[in-house]
């Protein structure tokens, strides 16, 4: 047997049918965030995502014009942060780190 010939017989045991995924993007729409927080439960992980319209280092208060929330299980949560470090692992080794202004805890 050739080694790709292999390869197909343990990804696909004898009596087992294969599974073909078809992604319908036909009802999908698009919408830009610059603002995502995130909230959870025992039982669900909400993400929320919006726009800060008004970004000024001076201002005191920002209002957040929230456009969308996506609810997960923990399991398809878990799998999106796997799926994002992985993606962001490969921007970054293509197109360099990513400088994050996230301010240090400070000691208590």
């Amino acid at each position: 047997m050739q080694k790709e010939e292999k390869k197909a017989v343990e990804a696909n045991p004898e009596g087992q049918e294969q599974t073909t995924i078809r992604w319908d993007g036909s009802k999908m729409r698009s919408t830009y965030a610059n603002v995502c927080n995130v909230s959870s439960t025992r039982e669900e992980v909400s993400l929320m995502f919006g726009t800060n319209k008004n970004w000024h280092p001076a201002q005191k208060e920002l209002t957040i014009e929230l456009s969308d929330r996506l609810i997960l299980n923990p399991f398809a949560a878990k799998r999106l942060a796997v799926l994002l470090t992985n993606t962001m692992r490969e921007y970054e080794n293509r197109f360099g780190e990513l400088q994050m202004d996230v301010p240090e805890k400070t000691a208590d």
